[in-house]
This record gives structure tokens, C-alpha cells and sequence, in this order.
């Protein structure tokens, strides 16, 4: 099953000269020339400032939501390592950090989906760690 959205459903042509003739569009002079209007480009439109605006929130969220969670990492790795918990509870709660401050690096840097992905990474480590408590 194809589903080529490209193919040709016009009849054929086998006269030469009808084909040309379909090929060209006639020009149409009565227009006037639109020469003396001044351009527009020189403005940028309100759909690049929206594009900007919204990248540059999604660098702060990722940055700082890295941060945050690395900082609550380390933390709980801190409290974990005072009681009596398997080794593996706080250095899951380390290594989670770990990545989530990797996620807060590339975050700030504009690497927002690989950003995310690290975050839900070292969210679920951090997770694991507390199974083990």
C-alpha cells in the first residue's frame, strides 16, 4: 500500500503542443508594481518573539527545576547517610542528583528535551533509592 500524496491522476497528453500549452501561465500585466511600498522586513513579527519568549522559559524551567531536584537529592542522600539505611539509599539519592545537575547544565544551555529526559531519569533513581529505605 503506497499512500504517496505526489501521484500524478491527470490525464495524459500525447499532443506535443497541447502539452506546452498547459504548462505556461499567462501573465497578467494590468497589475501595478507594488515598488514604491516600503518593506516590512526590517520589523520582526510577533510569532518570533512568542518562539523566542517560549525558548527561553523552557531553559529557566529545566534549569531550574534541575536545581531544585538536584539540591533535594543531595539532601536526602545527607539525611540518609546520618540513619541507619542501606548503603545503596543515599548513593541513589546522589546519584540521582547527580543527574538531575546534569539536567540543569544542559537545561540552561538550551538542550531543553534532553533536559527533561535526564530529569525524569534521576527522579526515577531517586525513586528507587527510597524502595530500598
Amino acid at each position: 500500500m503506497s499512500g504517496r500524496a505526489d501521484s500524478d491522476t491527470d490525464p495524459e497528453i500525447t499532443d506535443p503542443g497541447a502539452a506546452a500549452a498547459q504548462d505556461t501561465e499567462p501573465i497578467d500585466t494590468d497589475e501595478p508594481d507594488d515598488t514604491n511600498e516600503p518593506d516590512d522586513t526590517d520589523e520582526p513579527e510577533d510569532g518570533a518573539d512568542d518562539a523566542a519568549e517560549g525558548a527561553r522559559r523552557a531553559r529557566w524551567t529545566a534549569a531550574g527545576t534541575g536545581t531544585v531536584l538536584a539540591l533535594a537529592g543531595l539532601a536526602a542522600a545527607l539525611l540518609r547517610l546520618t540513619r541507619s539505611a542501606p548503603a545503596l539509599v543515599p548513593a541513589a539519592y546522589a546519584g540521582g542528583a547527580a543527574v538531575c545537575a546534569g539536567a540543569a547544565v544542559l537545561g540552561s544551555r538550551g538542550r531543553t528535551r534532553r533536559a527533561l529526559w535526564l530529569l525524569i531519569a534521576g527522579a526515577m533513581v531517586m525513586a528507587l533509592g527510597d524502595q530500598f529505605d
